[in-house]
């Protein structure tokens, strides 16, 4: 079961507790504040701030 839009709507950056995005990829939620993409492990998003890759 894909990440649904009501389950975007209340999570946020844990960091920053700022606004997240699905990525290209469908693969992982992307804070653009903190550069951080959390990942996206068997349809569960993993938002712990030890486990974020940094993008770009």
């Amino acid at each position: 079961m894909p990440v649904t839009k009501e389950l975007l709507e209340i999570l946020a950056c844990p960091k920053c507790k700022g606004e997240i995005h699905l990525n290209e990829k469908s693969d992982g939620l992307v804070c653009n504040k903190c550069k951080l993409m959390y990942p996206i492990k068997d349809d569960i998003p993993v938002m712990l701030i030890d486990e974020a890759v940094k993008i770009g």
